[in-house]
């Protein structure tokens, strides 16, 4: 059984909105055995044609990482309910995330390589007709908070009259 804060975090997820309450979410929770394969894939892919010692420190670094888990979207042969699919699923993302980190849990949200690898849906069991993989997410406490910058509000914002 994953752990509470975990189980919080996407049960805050499913209230992300959705178009016609289609809730076209699913997270998988990576084990000890699908993590390890996932770092091995993950690993293989970035490091493919680099240096002995590359390799050892990609493998290093995500053996470091406590948790992992997958989002994916539903799919649909309708363009348009795909997209919002994906979208809803991206708010579901964004509620969980804001939810750890209100726990003091800090969430990386990456969409690399690894999470268009056919190896990869397979590792999963996630049929890539069914799904699309909306990120993969490494999560645990941070040992320290790095310093983020945003645009000014002056440089996104359009006021109309």
């Amino acid at each position: 059984m994953p752990e509470r804060p975990i189980i919080n975090a996407i049960e805050h997820a499913c209230w992300a909105p959705n178009h016609r309450l289609t809730e076209p979410w699913h997270f998988y929770l990576l084990g000890k055995k699908t993590r390890e394969k996932t770092i091995q894939l993950i690993t293989d892919i970035k490091t493919t044609g680099k240096s002995e010692n590359f390799r050892i420190s990609t493998q290093k670094r995500l053996d470091a990482i406590p948790g992992w888990f997958v989002l994916t979207s539903e799919n649909s042969t309708d363009r348009i309910i795909k997209k919002e699919n994906y979208a809803a699923c991206c708010c579901a993302a964004q509620n969980l995330m804001l939810y750890l980190w209100g726990e003091g849990i800090g969430v990386k949200w990456t969409t690399g390589d690894v999470t268009r690898d056919d190896r990869f849906y397979k590792l999963l069991k996630i049929n890539k007709h069914q799904s699309t993989v909306v990120g993969l997410f490494w999560y645990g406490y941070p040992l320290q908070v790095p310093a983020q910058k945003r645009k000014a509000f002056k440089e996104i914002t359009t006021t109309l009259e």
